[in-house]
């Protein structure tokens, strides 16, 4: 189940991502919609980097019927991104999504052998996006 929470004024309809949910996991997940601002204040606080971001996973620790953990997007950036790469919102923040679920999921594409980018590949192939992030800088 994903529980949803959307801080925006953007209007999303959750169910477009369910699919991709249940392709990955089955285990319950947070996914917070915000703004530049208040994913500014989190990188902050969080990773000691001030400025806004895209995405951020907030794993929770691995125990039996806990939920993975959250995923933050913010609606800003995605629109900036989509805007800028000529794909929808909807799009962008699909994207972001997986990104931040394969996060939760145990993934790192910082410190991996590429495992996390070839993933993302899969998703994003078998749902016929646009190219994430870090395969469009691989």
């Amino acid at each position: 189940m994903i529980d949803f929470e959307n801080r925006s004024d953007f209007e999303f309809d959750i169910s477009i991502l369910k699919e991709i949910y249940e392709y990955l996991t089955n285990k319950d997940i947070e996914l917070i919609l915000t703004t530049d601002e208040e994913i500014r204040t989190l990188n902050r606080t969080y990773r000691n980097k001030d400025k806004a971001t895209d995405v951020l996973s907030f794993p929770l620790e691995e125990m039996p019927g806990m939920p993975l953990g959250s995923i933050i997007i913010s609606v800003d950036t995605a629109q900036k991104m989509a805007n800028e790469l000529g794909h929808s919102i909807e799009d962008e923040i699909k994207l972001l999504f997986i990104h931040g679920l394969l996060h939760l999921l145990g993934y790192d594409h910082e410190i991996d052998n590429g495992e996390m980018r070839e993933k993302e590949a899969e998703v994003i192939k078998k749902f016929n996006l646009p190219d994430s992030l870090i395969i469009r800088n691989a």
